[in-house]
């Protein structure tokens, strides 16, 4: 008989309730890609639907990138370190250097890959900021959500950043040297301990459990889906040009075909696939008919019941509706689990 992953690990399940109920830290460095120059505003602005122009210093901005025909090709965060300097966030660097090198044109700018400069560590949960506050020399007490500042934990220079893939109202990025990373880790670890809090090692936690409890979405969940469908447009700027936004106002006027919703597995023990395990996904129906595919599909610490993304034609399914996928029952939810 299937045994579900998630539930009976304990390890997983410590690891996602210290950052729900304390603290939890991680070291998790996304790729990050610096560029400068006199256009590059403009050129930020042309390459994200998001409003990138009335980012200020020292905030961070999310969003998606689309292609030509609408259709989300990488998710990131937009950092504006100083007045013509981002930094850009992404788990695909080699993908959008790339894009960005066919796509400049007569934009003066210029852009490196600088993820070996700088480790990222996360320190999430409703302890997070009594966390830092006790290692950094400036306290984060005034910083805003999508804020980045220099600071310096006991003497080591870094970036502090608030935010997070967790969910958590309270939650900081600590981007330092790598070769401080040894330092800092063992200060995190010491410091969490006296808080109950718990370094976190399991990805799944990091990338799944946490993220899907409150709604968020992994690269994988958004391929060859548009902002539309999965509710992304409010992070879409319609006064400006951007990249895909011919495509994108079709949809708009006609509706998306399709929407993302929720769902949840009563029985503890199944076997569904979703697509982050690779593969399509397994196929939902509705008389016979296939009407989507499973996305994503986890255990939710926090509600006891295994939760996930139906990638679905737009307005079959509805809340509270009740399915059977592949022998199991489900019933169509919400899509955040965190109240």
């Amino acid at each position: 008989m299937y045994k579900n992953i998630f539930k009976y690990d304990e390890m997983k399940r410590a690891e996602h309730m210290a950052v729900r109920n304390t603290v939890g830290w991680y070291f998790w460095t996304h790729q990050l890609l610096e560029i400068t120059g006199p256009d590059v505003t403009a050129f930020l602005d042309y390459m994200f639907p998001n409003d990138i122009a009335s980012l200020a210093v020292g905030r961070d901005r999310y969003t998606v990138m689309l292609n030509e025909d609408g259709e989300i090709i990488d998710d990131v965060v937009v950092m504006r370190v100083s007045e013509d300097t981002y930094w850009v966030s992404t788990l695909f660097a080699t993908k959008l250097d790339d894009w960005w090198y066919f796509h400049q044109g007569d934009y003066d700018v210029e852009w490196s890959e600088i993820t070996e400069d700088w480790a990222m560590y996360a320190v999430q949960g409703p302890r997070s900021r009594e966390l830092v506050n006790v290692l950094a020399e400036k306290s984060v007490d005034g910083l805003k959500f999508f804020e980045i500042a220099d600071n310096a934990i006991r003497g080591i220079p870094c970036k502090i950043n608030r935010g997070g893939f967790t969910g958590e109202k309270l939650g900081y990025e600590i981007y330092v040297n790598p070769d401080d990373g040894e330092a800092l880790e063992t200060m995190l670890k010491a410091e969490a301990e006296k808080l109950g809090g718990r370094e976190v090692t399991e990805f799944q936690v990091m990338a799944w459990t946490l993220p899907t409890e409150a709604g968020f979405y992994y690269m994988r969940d958004l391929a060859h889906t548009n902002p539309l469908e999965v509710g992304l447009d409010r992070n879409i700027c319609w006064d400006k040009d951007f990249i895909g936004k011919e495509a994108l106002l079709k949809v708009k006027e006609t509706g998306p075909a399709r929407e993302m919703v929720g769902f949840e597995v009563p029985e503890t023990d199944h076997y569904i696939r979703a697509k982050q395990f690779g593969g399509p996904g397994e196929p939902v129906y509705v008389d016979g008919e296939e009407v989507g595919r499973v996305s994503k599909l986890v255990y939710s610490y926090v509600q006891e019941k295994n939760i996930g993304y139906i990638l679905a034609k737009k307005d079959v399914l509805h809340p509270g509706d009740r399915l059977n996928v592949h022998g199991y029952d489900i019933v169509i939810s919400g899509r955040s689990w965190l109240g």
